[in-house]
């Protein structure tokens, strides 16, 4: 299992919601990094993911993971974080 979780959300997205419900179910522990109104770190979280625009945005351990169905298709095949 992964050290460090983080995602990146906003307020208003129903897939960060689906993705901190998901996180929460299995039982791993995140940090949550809201940039609602961030415009700054919005910018550097596009280029952290090669180019990514939406939200949520996660990584473990420094290694992007990418969004909610990426999140979700990782826990389908079996793997875990």
């Amino acid at each position: 299992m992964a050290k460090e979780v983080l995602i990146y959300t906003t307020q208003y997205c129903p897939y960060c919601f689906a993705a901190k419900k998901l996180l929460k179910a299995k039982g791993v522990r995140f940090r949550e990094i809201d940039v609602t109104n961030d415009d700054s770190m919005r910018e550097k979280l596009i280029q952290m993911t090669g180019g990514r625009e939406t939200v949520p945005q996660i990584f473990a351990d420094g290694r992007s993971i990418g969004g909610y169905q990426e999140l979700a298709a990782l826990y389908e095949s079996g793997k875990t974080l």
